[in-house]
């Protein structure tokens, strides 16, 4: 793939500030399951955090550097980014020329829907840099037009040929799954997303899928990547985003979505995305979607 893979990916999008040291980031509209975003960064942008998605990308411009598994690792433009639900990382530019890179976040449960007939469970990718032009190519289909929203038998169809790409770099084999408890599952998720900003208690939980806390703590996470405590977590932290966005005041947000109070949230936004929500909110006004209001 081009050294500068940008030159046909960007088409239809109102493009990132290109000057050198022009941080900022964009977010797509979102899909269930999907969110989309393209950042652009000179020197190191994210302190170590984890994800409960999997977060698929491309380096468009530049080199990206990161520290995941115990290894310093770097991508090229147009090399492939594969992390993994829950495995730590940093993230930046590797060279003083910036760095620019989109990025797809799928959770878990939509790949192990499209492989349950396989009965398998979700491919591990243990190197997290691959170059592969027809994976990066199906994420760039996702990728190309961030200021679109998906539509959803595009979606049907991207997932599973992602779900293939992933299972193809696999080095591990396969496990079969087993019978997950998908529908006591999906009444937990579906329960921890109508109550995100509540203080959810296990018993709860019991109650709404009959389950014992302990058993659903398995299947949950066999479905999800992650436990229902940390679901919850990311849930809050999306919402928080969100009005970040817009311009709500920090403490406000950290009313709003079921935080103590701004330092309890910035303590857990930094975990999970490797900035505080302040560094955020000045990347999002950074951005043309930012500045124009879009979220």
């Amino acid at each position: 793939m081009d050294q500068d893979v940008t030159s046909h990916a960007f088409e239809g999008l109102e493009r990132l500030c290109t000057e050198r040291g022009a941080d900022g980031i964009v977010i797509a509209p979102a899909f269930p399951g999907i969110e989309r975003m393209e950042a652009q960064f000179s020197g190191k942008a994210f302190e170590p955090h984890r994800h409960d998605t999997y977060a698929l990308g491309v380096t468009m411009k530049g080199v990206q550097t990161f520290s995941y598994r115990g290894q310093r690792r770097f991508s090229m433009p147009g090399q492939v980014l594969v992390l993994h639900p829950d495995e730590e990382h940093d993230g930046g530019a590797g060279t003083d020329d910036g760095l620019q890179y989109r990025m797809l976040y799928l959770e878990p449960a939509l790949l192990l829907q499209c492989l349950g007939a396989e009965k398998i469970g979700l491919p591990f990718v243990d190197d997290p840099v691959i170059g592969d032009p027809v994976l990066a190519g199906t994420l760039l289909a996702a990728l190309s037009e961030l200021d679109r929203e998906l539509d959803e038998l595009f979606v049907d169809d991207f997932v599973s040929r992602v779900a293939g790409g992933l299972a193809k770099h696999a080095k591990t084999p396969r496990r079969p799954l087993g019978n997950v408890a998908w529908q006591r599952a999906r009444l937990a998720r579906d329960y921890l997303e109508a109550h995100a900003t509540e203080a959810v208690r296990s018993g709860e939980l019991e109650t709404v899928t009959g389950l014992d806390r302990f058993s659903l703590s398995r299947h949950f996470r066999a479905a999800f990547a992650t436990s229902p405590h940390r679901y919850l977590l990311m849930r809050r932290l999306q919402q928080a985003r969100a009005m970040i966005g817009v311009g709500d005041g920090l403490s406000d947000v950290a009313a709003a979505t079921g935080f103590a109070d701004q330092s309890h949230l910035t303590r857990h936004f930094k975990k999970a995305y490797g900035m505080t929500p302040g560094q955020w909110a000045s990347l999002r006004r950074a951005s043309p979607q930012g500045r124009s209001g879009a979220r």
